[in-house]
């Protein structure tokens, strides 16, 4: 008999049920990292974000579409949900009043508009995801067009892959050709509007099958021309202090509006107004790409070149030098180094 066949055991028997577990004072099931996949989560537009509640739709332009109320799942707790965003969702997305739907998932984004609190700051504040195009809003007078805030605007939409244009109101109070003698060498539509005439149709129709964000610094008439394109928008309209000459903040949150026409829909997306509008997220190789006949030409420069007036042997300034760019070529020169010019004079992060 060998020693593994013998009767004897120098082993005591373990007896389980002395084992101590300890309890779950919370009383809720032990927490697991198996998340559920939400096969039969649905996607929705995200309108509008009110302190936590997420105003998002379903079944867009379909018999069955409808508002739903939703709250971030707890798996979505350190990513931002934006207006704009497709997400899916789970849960009650019957849209009765009281009901309240999860949101589950963010679809990837096509487009992400950003701006930071200022220059030194690299942490970016989304302002809408999935627009394609951006409606920049100034006035010619009262308050005072500022060039510089546009050219962020400009940089900006053109880091995120955001089509810009540019809507200059009041300009029964001045004339803008100055102004917009600034932006000559941009492929930038422009519109112009006035007191007693706002080319509501022409905008309208720029429009029409797109998802446009709506910015401009406050006291512009950016809620005075959201409010005409959607009648029922509703949106505060401020006044310009006469003595600072600035705008009172009046949309105090980000909103998708649908614009609807006979010749088909659109959506609106209202921002709040801003004096300033941070780059310390951009990456400047997508300002180039902007332009894209000069990005072509800067294929042949050296390695690390600025495109600044002071940088050596930039090809794209030889080539506008010996007129090889047409008529144009200077002024498009000019707006694409004053918009790298303003990303590179932000102080160093």
């Amino acid at each position: 008999m060998s020693w593994w066949t013998t009767d004897e055991d120098d082993e005591p028997e373990f007896d389980e049920s002395s084992v101590r577990v300890r309890p779950n004072r919370k009383g809720n099931k032990p927490r697991t990292k198996i998340r559920p996949d939400h096969d039969n989560a649905l996607t929705a537009r995200v309108l509008a974000v009110d302190r936590g509640r997420y105003t998002v739709m379903l079944d867009e332009d379909l018999p069955t579409e409808r508002r739903v109320t939703a709250a971030r799942a707890s798996e979505l707790r350190k990513k931002a949900v934006v207006t704009g965003d497709r997400v899916d969702i789970v849960g009650d997305t019957t849209g009765a009043e009281g009901s309240l739907a999860r949101i589950v998932r963010i679809v990837p984004r096509t487009t992400l508009l950003r701006r930071s609190a200022d220059d030194t700051d690299a942490v970016e504040r989304v302002i809408v995801a999935n627009a394609d195009q951006m409606l920049i809003v100034v006035a010619a007078a009262n308050p005072e067009p500022r060039i510089r805030l546009v050219d962020r605007y400009l940089v900006a939409a053109y880091d995120a892959g955001v089509s810009p244009i540019l809507c200059i109101t009041k300009t029964d109070l001045a004339d803008p050709a100055e102004f917009l003698s600034n932006f000559a060498g941009l492929d930038l539509p422009v519109f112009e509007s006035r007191e007693d005439i706002m080319p509501l149709e022409q905008i309208t129709a720029a429009l029409v099958g797109h998802d446009t964000v709506f910015v401009g610094h406050s006291g512009v008439g950016k809620s005075t021309l959201v409010n005409a394109l959607v009648p029922n928008a509703k949106r505060a309209v401020g006044v310009v202090n006469t003595v600072t000459g600035r705008g009172r903040h009046t949309s105090s949150s980000t909103i998708s509006l649908r614009l609807e026409t006979d010749e088909g829909r659109g959506w609106v997306i209202d921002t709040p107004g801003v004096r300033s509008f941070g780059l310390g997220h951009i990456n400047t190789d997508n300002i180039l790409k902007a332009f894209t006949d000069l990005a072509t030409i800067a294929e042949t420069c050296p390695r690390g070149c600025t495109h600044l007036p002071d940088s050596p042997d930039c090809a794209i300034m030889e080539a506008v030098e010996a007129g090889r760019l047409g008529e144009t070529g200077t002024a498009r020169l000019d707006s694409l180094q004053r918009l790298l010019a303003t990303f590179a004079n932000a102080p160093a992060h």
